[in-house]
């Protein structure tokens, strides 16, 4: 990345910004789901009720999540080829920040899933503006490491929503556990202030301004036009694929590590206050495995990429997928070793992802970047909803670790549908 302009580096860094505090939001309310969901149910936290209810409702708060997220996903990709990336990054940001933070709010559970959607679209539009925004601004030859670094912010999003979390549910008001979500989910409206610094600072790229017919960009069925549909074809599969196995993963990470210390509080015969204080530590604990590991994944992308070619990288992460997830929830381990296979998923699982911001833009010419690069990366996320439901139809935490060994074996149908992968390798974007 040497040789980058000031503005160079300040585009890449409002971009990173903005899809860290995306995973931010959007992660922010797995970690506060058993103390959110018991509390406005008018269930006890910690008993038998409130751990089904946690189970149940994180599963259909993720998949409408997943939802809202295709959707905002598609219909801001699309808004970002008509009226530009800059101003589309600064419009998500401060939908998904607005939504997050209302939550905080929430009487009943219903609202606090009107108020998930509302944040699940600019979720999902900010990520295809972004990814865009960089592969049009960064020279041709730094394309990969930009991409990839763009995603490393993911860890940080997460990381940064399981820090806050800790910080309040587990210190400032671990005596008020039926309040404390709220004040985790108001640091939502923080990425807000971001999207206003970045409308000052960043214009929209040249290579957008250039183009003369604006009226022609952003069309949704040119995707599937013959010129243009193999294309689509390959960013669809290969996200979908890694998108089931993430979701599944991910979205329950808390409360699996939660379960986990919940049984070992039990062997221990450790009391209420001190089981309370085991899950938060192993919560964290887990998510800095999967984080660390996410984020040397997403630095592997770049020699991998680079070296063997998208294809070969897709497979090697794929096939170390598969072995991964079924390690971790397959194994006969303990409790707490359980938790340090969440670091290789991490690695195989999430660090994938750090392709896709350089793989997606490389297929799609200027006119339907933003287009192409939100339907394929977000589409799948309607069909990858059914993987946190059956997570959450899991009513212990043993059924659920069973529902993500089987899980497991879905980076299989990705090696399988290599065939239909393009390879982008050695090729320029096109400016049309």
């Amino acid at each position: 990345m040497r040789g980058l302009t000031r503005y160079q580096w300040t585009v890449f860094f409002a971009a990173w910004l903005g899809w860290g505090f995306d995973i931010f939001d959007a992660m922010l309310f797995n970690f506060v789901a058993p103390n959110a969901i018991p509390s406005l149910l008018g269930l006890e936290i910690g008993s038998p009720e409130a751990k089904d209810a946690v189970y149940h409702w994180t599963g259909i708060m993720t998949s409408a999540l997943l939802v809202g997220w295709a959707v905002g996903g598609i219909i801001f990709g699309k808004i970002a080829d008509k009226i530009g990336r800059t101003k589309t990054l600064a419009l998500t940001m401060a939908m998904y920040s607005i939504g997050t933070a209302l939550c905080a709010f929430a009487p009943n559970i219903w609202i606090l899933l009107l108020c998930r959607l509302i944040a699940a679209l600019g979720i999902g539009g900010e990520w295809a503006a972004g990814a865009a925004m960089v592969a049009e601004v960064i020279p041709g030859e730094k394309r990969v490491e930009a991409g990839a670094l763009l995603y490393t912010s993911a860890p940080f999003g997460l990381f940064l929503a399981m820090g806050v979390n800790y910080v309040i549910a587990g210190h400032m008001f671990a005596h008020d556990p039926e309040m404390s979500w709220r004040y985790t989910l108001a640091f939502g409206l923080v990425p807000a202030i971001i999207a206003f610094i970045i409308r000052l600072f960043v214009k929209e790229p040249e290579v957008w301004e250039n183009m003369e017919d604006k009226e022609s960009m952003g069309k949704l069925g040119d995707l599937f036009k013959p010129g243009y549909l193999p294309l689509t074809i390959s960013g669809f599969l290969v996200v979908f694929t890694a998108l089931i196995v993430w979701w599944s993963a991910n979205a329950f990470l808390p409360i699996i590590a939660n379960g986990l210390a919940q049984i070992q509080a039990q062997a221990d015969g450790l009391d209420t206050a001190a089981t309370l204080a085991l899950g938060e530590k192993w919560k964290f604990n887990t998510s800095l495995y999967f984080n660390v590991g996410g984020f040397i994944g997403t630095l592997l992308t770049i020699p991998f990429a680079k070296a063997l070619g998208r294809k070969a990288m897709f497979k090697i992460y794929f096939f170390c997928s598969i072995l991964s997830m079924l390690g971790t929830f397959g194994l006969d381990l303990s409790p707490e070793i359980r938790l340090y296979g969440y670091f290789f998923i991490g690695v195989f699982v999430f660090g994938v992802f750090g392709a896709f911001t350089f793989y997606l833009p490389e297929l799609f010419p200027t006119r339907i970047r933003g287009t192409g690069s939100g339907f394929c990366y977000n589409i799948g996320r309607i069909i990858a909803a059914a993987g946190p439901l059956l997570v959450g139809a899991a009513s212990t935490t043993e059924a659920a670790m069973n529902v993500l060994f089987w899980i497991g074996f879905v980076p299989a149908i990705g090696i399988l549908l290599m065939p239909w992968i393009i390879e982008t390798k050695g090729r320029a974007i096109v400016d049309q």
